[in-house]
């Protein structure tokens, strides 16, 4: 897991066994698979709670990885409600959002997974992966 600070482009989206998880599923750790879309290696993905990801921030600030309308353009994210603009500009479903990248196992391809963490309602505390795409380095 580490943060990106080069631009890239965005190849394609990978297939992920689960990407919504709710209270309990949560607690320690989620976890789920995506397949590589170059060599078909199923790699595992630990998410945990308060610990893993880089804010989206980084991400399209001054349009340094990816701009915003590639962001939007490849429902990666969309943008916040009014109510919650303290939350930035660009979230999943209105929570915190956050990044991070990985490699494959196998095949070392480079991918980028953007999530969201947070308290939908009292009572109710979501993670939404919005997805993991494979991607190139453009320097």
């Amino acid at each position: 897991m580490y943060s990106i600070s080069k631009k890239i482009k965005l190849i394609r989206q990978a297939a992920l066994a689960k990407n919504h998880f709710s209270n309990d599923e949560i607690i320690s750790a989620a976890v789920t698979q995506f397949t590589c879309s170059d060599c078909g290696q199923e790699n595992s993905i630990e998410i945990f709670p308060y610990q893993s990801g880089f804010p989206i921030f980084q991400i399209y600030n001054e349009d340094k990885v990816l701009s915003r309308n590639e962001l939007l353009e490849n429902k990666i994210v969309t943008e916040t409600s009014r109510r919650i603009s303290y939350l930035g500009e660009l979230t999943v479903n209105d929570l915190p959002t956050l990044y991070f990248g990985t490699d494959c196992q196998n095949c070392h391809s480079k991918y980028f997974c953007v999530f969201s963490y947070g308290e939908w309602q009292p009572g109710l505390t979501l993670l939404n992966i919005s997805g993991v795409w494979k991607y190139e380095e453009l320097e």
